[in-house]
């Protein structure tokens, strides 16, 4: 379905945004890898990745939170492939303290990994996808640009950010073949997600399993993780000629989180 498109995610160098490459990859797109890691890490994740699916894969270690180096990181993929046509914003980091206690430096940092890259990239892509008149533009969101929780102050702004810029790129862009969507996870297995997992166990004096189970009930009921796989799995679909006239929405997989 996508042979001969190029596609952009950030943080994919786990986690979502892996399986969100695996799937675009999968159904032939070339891959722009963006996160951190090891080099030999990511030599491996790189060729096995385009082993496996018979793509092109690169990996830029463009640091999201620089907006030069988000446009450099859009750069780099035109140079190598020769265009952008699908661009997924996934990348996000979390800090959890109340309002009276978040400390301003966390603040910025997660408005500009996870609200302020996704506008810099945007604004760097929109161009090539406008020439050919076709693209897709990602915005992994989360339960919490719908919904609030305590002690994620700058998270849940940063997220509900996302739905914003997400329908109004969307609004610009309702005449052509470009679209831009949001999906909404909820609790999703990720390294982010078991920070707080192991963090709670902590704090609560509790097992890692029992922490896990207790994360999960607060708020999801299906009491079961979401998978990067069906993240990724909605990603494509976006990319789909059946998603050509879903535009501006927010997809939620969150296991009845937001139906409460």
């Amino acid at each position: 379905m996508l042979k001969g498109k190029t596609a952009v995610v950030t943080g994919s160098t786990s986690g979502i945004g892996l399986g969100i490459a695996n799937a675009l990859a999968a159904q032939g797109a070339d891959i722009l890898l963006n996160g951190f890691g090891d080099a030999p890490q990511i030599r491996a994740l790189t060729q096995g990745l385009a082993a496996e699916h018979g793509v092109r894969v690169v990996h830029s270690a463009a640091d999201i939170s620089v907006a030069s180096e988000v446009v450099a990181m859009v750069g780099q993929c035109v140079e190598a492939f020769g265009r952008i046509d699908i661009l997924v914003n996934n990348a996000g980091i979390q800090h959890t303290a109340t309002v009276r206690d978040f400390p301003d430096d966390k603040w910025e940092q997660i408005l500009a990994v996870n609200l302020s890259s996704n506008f810099y990239a945007i604004k760097a892509a929109m161009p090539h996808m406008r020439s050919r008149n076709w693209g897709r533009i990602i915005n992994i969101a989360s339960a919490h640009g719908l919904v609030a929780s305590a002690t994620k102050s700058a998270y849940v702004a940063a997220k509900h950010g996302v739905v914003g810029l997400t329908k109004v790129v969307a609004l610009e862009t309702a005449h052509s073949g470009v679209t831009c969507n949001a999906i909404c996870p909820g609790w999703v297995l990720t390294p982010l997600v078991q920070k707080q997992i192991n963090d709670r166990a902590a704090r609560e004096g509790i097992s890692e399993g029992e922490a896990r189970m207790r994360l999960l009930a607060d708020k999801q009921p299906s009491k079961a993780f979401v998978t990067p796989e069906q993240i990724g799995g909605i990603a494509a679909f976006l990319c789909s000629p059946d998603a050509d006239q879903i535009r501006g929405t927010t997809l939620s997989v969150d296991g009845g989180w937001t139906a409460q």
